[in-house]
């Protein structure tokens, strides 16, 4: 899959394309449904698929400091959109000087000049240009001008997470937020995952027995609520379950909040300093303070049993093991 930042990254002779145009945060199961339109239409005509999405998130130019969550960094998100089909992934620097493109001049300078849109497929609500003034109608009334056909893809699939919402980003950030991890697994079809590099720590978890991987997070990360989880670390390409503590550490009057994660079983590890991934699978209680060490040892070690198990049953199955 190609991977472009900036409009001037596209091939010279660019031709024909099935395009769609949104953030993309999470890559959900609503996203899946609209790249999943835009691939198998692009497959029909014989031309390529793209995505175009925004490098920071438009809502970081407009109002600054209402930079959401990010459920996926944009190299995770290339990713998942490569195993749905997608042909290249425009990424735009979206500026304060981009935020102000017209919706007309924002189609003929991304969708017309450049990418040569054949068809382009979106939601039903997808709005774009200056203060957002496009919408699908508008897009498609250009359309016909600009010789490209508009698909709109009905996204809203729900199912028990968040009480049935439709799946959205923002739902998913909100269960993440909430430590709802299996809700939002649902939403996403597959684990929330946190990346980041490793670094050192207190160092405590090796004295104690139970060495953990201090993960720095990307930042604008959608970290789950302080508590304890179980899920997976992948480091080196290899997937480990894991037991996983978020939160300040305040057995031991911590105040920064950290996520660490203990590959279960493993203690030959030595990942400072690379790139990891943490997946969470399962909430397993809220962080506390014990009376002794001696009852906090106890409690990790049934958190590291139930860790163990519940990973176990879940690589039994087909679900939540990507």
């Amino acid at each position: 899959m190609q991977r472009w930042r900036g409009l001037e990254d596209i091939p010279e002779g660019w031709g024909r394309s099935v395009v769609t145009i949104g953030s993309y945060d999470g890559v959900h199961r609503g996203h899946q449904l609209i790249i999943g339109r835009t691939v198998a239409r692009a497959r029909e005509l014989g031309v390529p698929a793209v995505v175009v999405t925004f490098d920071p998130h438009p809502s970081e130019v407009v109002r600054p400091g209402s930079h959401p969550p990010l459920l996926a960094p944009h190299a995770r998100r290339a990713e998942l959109m490569a195993e749905l089909g997608v042909d290249a992934v425009l990424v735009l620097p979206f500026t304060a000087e981009f935020s102000q493109l017209s919706p007309a001049d924002f189609v003929v300078k991304v969708l017309v000049d450049k990418l040569h849109a054949r068809v382009v497929v979106e939601g039903p609500n997808f709005r774009f240009g200056h203060r957002a003034a496009g919408d699908v109608a508008f897009l498609s009334e250009l359309g016909a001008t600009y010789d490209y056909d508009v698909v709109v893809v009905d996204l809203y699939e729900r199912g028990t997470a968040g009480g049935g919402e439709p799946f959205s980003s923002t739902l998913v950030r909100r269960l993440v937020g909430e430590g709802d991890v299996a809700g939002a697994a649902e939403v996403l079809g597959r684990p929330h995952r946190v990346e980041g590099v490793v670094v050192r720590g207190a160092q405590r978890g090796r004295e104690l027995g139970y060495p953990t991987a201090n993960v720095e997070t990307v930042p604008h990360t959608a970290v789950p609520a302080d508590g304890v989880y179980a899920g997976w670390l992948t480091a080196d390409g290899e997937r480990m379950p894991a037991a996983i503590s978020v939160g300040t550490n305040p057995q031991f009057n911590g105040t920064e909040r950290t996520v660490e994660a203990y590959a279960i079983d493993r203690v030959d590890l030595d990942l400072y300093g690379k790139h990891v991934a943490v997946d969470f699978l399962e909430y397993i209680r809220g962080q506390e303070k014990f009376d002794t060490l001696e009852a906090f040892l106890e409690r990790m070690a049934g958190d590291v049993d139930r860790c163990r198990d519940l990973v176990a049953r879940a690589e039994e199955g087909p679900a939540a093991t990507r």
